[in-house]
């Protein structure tokens, strides 16, 4: 797994409705871009630095860690 640069993880936006939680993860990492998607959607399964998933229920919150990837 390559080694990515800034923050990675964001445990602290769980429960953060999405589109703030994407912000967030923007301006803390400005090396990212944050995709907010809802909780079972189809994902590329490719590893890149530069890319943060951002899952969301049905309600728009966050429901698990945001990470690179």
């Amino acid at each position: 797994m390559p080694i990515c640069q800034g923050k990675s993880r964001w445990p602290e936006l769980v429960g953060a409705k999405g589109e703030d939680a994407a912000a967030t993860i923007e301006r803390e990492n400005p090396l990212v871009h944050a995709i907010v998607l809802l909780e079972g959607s189809p994902i590329t399964l490719d590893f890149r630095c530069n890319r943060v998933w951002v899952f969301v229920d049905s309600c728009g919150i966050v429901d698990q860690t945001p990470i690179i990837g």
